[in-house]
């Protein structure tokens, strides 16, 4: 399998450059060359195996060419095997049609250790033989940034510096990447909002003294391994649920628009999906998108959803990729306009292409409150609070009555006690597996909102080894 920038420029690279990579040398972000597909009767097979297998399966033609089956198989088992469920993934029933797909049984309770376990092995795996130091730089909402840290702690050959909004995340967030002492892991929190974080890590991919000094990779989600693993859960639930049968929903809690890019290529593959609900909170600029094409950047608002308080959606541009015909000249001219700008008009073609898979609902606080006491009294759970933005639009969505949906629940309730115990009265334990977390020393530095200050700091830290 070949990768290709969604900017036209950048080589074309196999599996394992795009890994080391991240961002593509032009700005762009990597997709495959072409979608995979499975046919019914692949999907089928699925029937049955459990969350390595399926994944083994999905993930295969990605990485052809680099990983045999028997390689890819031993990653993922030694990735999954730290997750808490043996399911890797389970699904829960709320009511006749609605479902939670759970992704936080990882080590960090969020979903993004399922893809971030899965990076850390192939970075350990792509560096083994020596020679390289790589420098992880990544920005957080607030998952992001403990999931990767825990992925790669201690490893050989990495150093990860991680950037988070001072102040914009909640404490067991915080805590579980700022109490990770290994010599390897860089804490940064800046002044300003993770939107500020993102451009500075772009910024610093295109910055010719940064990338001769360092060899950058990336785990946020412009990594495209972090998306190919995501991809995986959403044919484990819908082939538990009927498929290739029956059609399936899923509504997906949205800030970056990476795990609902992974549903995308899902559909894309084969998987027989009914809709993909993009569910935001009042930072809606993806809501905005898909209703009526204004893609325009305003101001971050906190909410009690902070991994969803972003303004701009670096995988947005994926699908314009596959919109405007992966077209790579376009997509530069549009998104170097956008970063001018700091707004877009879709087109209308691209737009009415894009509402054939996608809905998409603008959650506020009190929708996402009345939601989690629904989850409560009347499905027997109680959820955090992007899951429950996820729920409420769910709910809203008109749809037809025997296709079930699937909301994916994206991080452990107690991550977010405060505004869990604000909506329903109860207030969710940390998991034992986290340990006296509260009690644990902290370690981070504080820095201006100020490219050049966070470069510095990179780059000095880098040097004294």
């Amino acid at each position: 399998m070949q990768y290709i920038s969604t900017r036209g420029s950048a080589p074309t690279l196999d599996f394992r450059a795009a890994t080391l990579a991240g961002l593509a040398s032009d700005g762009g972000l990597y997709v495959p060359a072409v979608w995979p597909q499975m046919s019914a009767a692949d999907i089928r097979a699925l029937a049955g195996l459990d969350y390595v297998e399926t994944a083994v399966r999905v993930m295969t033609p990605f990485v052809a060419g680099v990983l045999s089956e028997d390689e890819l198989r031993a990653l993922c088992q030694a990735a999954y095997g730290r997750f808490s469920h043996d399911a890797v993934t389970p699904l829960v029933q709320l009511d006749h049609r609605h479902w939670l797909l759970e992704l936080f049984h990882g080590p960090t309770l969020a979903f993004k250790d399922v893809a971030l376990q899965l990076l850390g092995q192939l970075f350990e795996k792509f560096l083994g033989g020596g020679g390289t130091d790589l420098t992880i730089v990544g920005a957080t909402s607030g998952d992001t940034g403990s999931a990767a840290i825990e992925a790669v702690a201690g490893r050989e050959h990495i150093r990860i510096f991680m950037l988070h909004p001072e102040g914009r995340v909640s404490d067991v967030q915080r805590r579980q990447m700022t109490t990770v002492l290994a010599p390897n892991v860089h804490n940064i929190a800046i002044d300003g909002s993770f939107d500020d974080a993102q451009a500075m890590v772009k910024r610093l991919f295109g910055d010719a003294e940064a990338r001769s000094a360092l060899t950058l990779s990336a785990v946020n989600s412009i990594n495209w391994a972090r998306l190919m693993a995501q991809i995986v859960y959403y044919f484990y639930a819908a082939v538990r649920l009927g498929a290739p049968g029956r059609q399936v929903a899923f509504s997906v809690p949205t800030g970056n628009f990476g795990d609902v890019f992974a549903g995308y290529v899902a559909a894309r593959m084969g998987l027989p999906v009914a809709r993909l609900i993009v569910a935001t909170n009042v930072n809606d600029i993806l809501h905005r998108a898909l209703s009526s094409g204004d893609y325009s950047a305003g101001s971050v608002t906190p909410t009690a959803t902070p991994s969803m308080d972003i303004q701009v959606s670096s995988n947005f541009e994926r699908l314009l990729f596959d919109l405007a015909g992966r077209d790579g000249a376009a997509i530069a001219g549009m998104m170097d306009a956008f970063d001018r700008d700091r707004a877009m008009s879709i087109p209308a073609d691209m737009l009415t292409e894009a509402r054939g898979l996608f809905s998409s609902a603008r959650i506020d606080g009190d929708a996402m409150s009345l939601a989690l006491r629904w989850a409560q009294e009347k499905g027997g759970q109680i959820i955090d609070p992007h899951s429950a933005v996820g729920l409420a639009a769910a709910r809203a969505l008109e749809i037809d009555a025997d296709i079930p949906v699937v909301t994916l629940a994206t991080a452990h309730p107690a991550k977010f006690r405060d505004a869990v115990e604000r909506a329903t009265g109860v207030r969710p334990a940390l998991p034992a597996r986290l340990g006296n977390l509260f009690d644990r020393e902290e370690r981070y530095e504080r820095l201006p909102g100020d490219y050049d200050a966070v470069k510095a700091y990179i780059l000095s830290e880098v040097a004294r080894g």
